[in-house]
């Protein structure tokens, strides 16, 4: 028993990954393709995928929305939980970094799940509810750019139904919420989307500490 979440020390974390981690082939080439980028620090952990294709699963997600796709591991494990008809809109600014996943997800036979949508996460996300889309998605992933947070919770409310979980990572931003001298845009965002939906009585939420932080809101009204 513990009255609060333990330590993981770098030999807890490896049993932890050992005893628990199934990630299929496919995901872990991707994963080592993307650690020789110079902004590899951007991709999810491996327990996290995992965790997010065990909550596709359970949720029965057919519809799903993704907010920063960077080379494409979470996508590739959104996708690979859905059934054969799911459907994944994946936002990213940057198509480069979508270039190293694109081939992996054709791989794992579910590129043509993966709606992939160059450009401007808010601009497209506008788009779909102009286009009627509102109250018609499962799921949605935020970790795109901290300062539009805010915005992009906003927006995906709006887009997934009733009982649809908004999952949002880097809520906890490796530690620096605790620092009150920083104050740049991206702590900022953060912090108050974190004390936002704390008080957001249209969704239920849990903040779990998984790797940088995962907040999850369940859409209740």
């Amino acid at each position: 028993m513990s009255t609060r979440t333990i330590p993981m020390t770098d030999a807890l974390y490896d049993y932890f990954l050992g005893v628990s981690l199934r990630e299929p082939a496919v995901l872990a080439r991707l994963r080592d393709a993307t650690l020789a980028h110079p902004e590899a620090s951007m991709q999810i952990s491996p327990e996290q995928g995992q965790f997010m294709r065990f909550l596709i699963r359970l949720m029965g997600a057919k519809r799903a929305i993704e907010i920063g796709t960077f080379t494409g591991y979470s996508a590739l494990s959104v996708a690979l939980a859905m059934p054969d008809d799911g459907y994944l809109v994946a936002c990213e600014r940057r198509e480069e970094f979508t270039k190293i996943g694109q081939p992996f997800w054709r791989e794992a036979g579910v590129a043509d799940r993966i709606d992939l949508r160059i450009g401007k996460a808010v601009g497209t996300l506008e788009a779909m509810l102009e286009a009627g889309e509102g109250d018609t998605y499962d799921f949605a992933f935020i970790d795109g750019d901290k300062k539009n947070y805010v915005n992009y919770y906003d927006l995906c409310l709006q887009l997934v139904r009733i009982g649809g979980v908004i999952a949002i990572d880097n809520a906890l931003w490796s530690g620096r919420l605790t620092d009150e001298t920083l104050d740049d845009p991206a702590t900022t965002a953060i912090r108050t989307l974190n004390e936002s939906i704390r008080d957001d009585d249209r969704v239920d939420m849990s903040l779990l500490p998984i790797g940088d932080g995962l907040m999850l809101a369940r859409r209740i009204v």
